[in-house]
């Protein structure tokens, strides 16, 4: 029985040893080629109106905003100076995915919010009209009701103010026979139930007088405000019936 002679598996080492120095080149020349290419990616670069800007970790995404001069600009970011302004996210077919609103200063915020609620005051006020009122004609009676109501007060504060304006001329009538009023040397000083009834009655005419203005002005805000209503109410209707005689959208 014959015998091979030579170092057993010496072949089956050899090409494990030989697989271990291709891996080895591989990977090395991989290293360096990922090296490469990341410090392509760092490299800067221009957008379309010659900014320069980073490349991002996302290449698909780019911003537009707008400078000061009013020039259009699109980078991968915004510069730093820009970050407050209205901006745009666009994707890769430059489609906008997002949008970032300017921010406000305080004044700006406080007028927008103010436009905000007197719009949605009107729209509640639109379809309070809408939904409590079938025609012009109970508008018409409703304000009508109001004004008279008003107007009653407004009668009955006159004839108050009447009364009070002839009591308070009886007591400067009274006063006259009194000093400081008569200057005679012996004239007597005016008693004090008369002076305080004095005070009093020329202090509620005031009041009543005021009273009287502010309901003047109540009659008059309360029409003005109702044939606000009524022409409110008319284009609301007319609004309406156009949009009944277009008919639905065509498919």
């Amino acid at each position: 029985m014959g015998y091979r002679t030579g170092i057993p598996g010496h072949n089956h080492w050899g090409r494990i040893a030989l697989m271990r120095k291709v891996t080895l080149i591989l990977v090395t020349v991989l290293s360096g080629f990922m090296a490469m290419s990341a410090a392509a990616a760092e490299k800067p670069r221009r957008n379309k109106q010659g900014t320069t800007t980073k490349s991002s970790s996302n290449p698909s995404t780019t911003y537009k905003w707008v400078d000061e001069n009013g020039v259009t600009h699109y980078g991968d970011s915004v510069p730093a100076q820009y970050s407050q302004r209205e901006q745009q996210v666009l994707n890769s077919e430059g489609v906008v995915v997002a949008k970032r609103v300017a921010e406000m200063s305080p004044k700006e915020a406080a007028a927008l919010a103010a436009k905000q609620k007197e719009e949605s005051r009107r729209k509640q006020h639109d379809l309070f009209l809408v939904t409590t009122y079938p025609s012009v004609k109970e508008i018409e009676n409703v304000r009508d009701a109001r004004l008279e109501q008003i107007n009653g007060q407004v009668q009955a504060a006159e004839a108050y103010i009447g009364t009070l304006t002839t009591r308070v001329e009886g007591l400067k009538q009274r006063s006259l026979n009194f000093a400081p009023y008569n200057t005679a040397p012996n004239a007597r000083r005016m008693p004090d139930d008369l002076a305080e009834e004095m005070v009093r009655a020329m202090s509620e005419l005031r009041t009543q007088n005021f009273a009287l203005t502010a309901k003047r002005n109540e009659f008059a805000k309360v029409q003005s405000t109702f044939d606000a209503d009524i022409k409110r109410f008319k284009e609301l209707r007319t609004a309406a019936a156009a949009r009944i005689n277009q008919g639905p959208p065509k498919q």
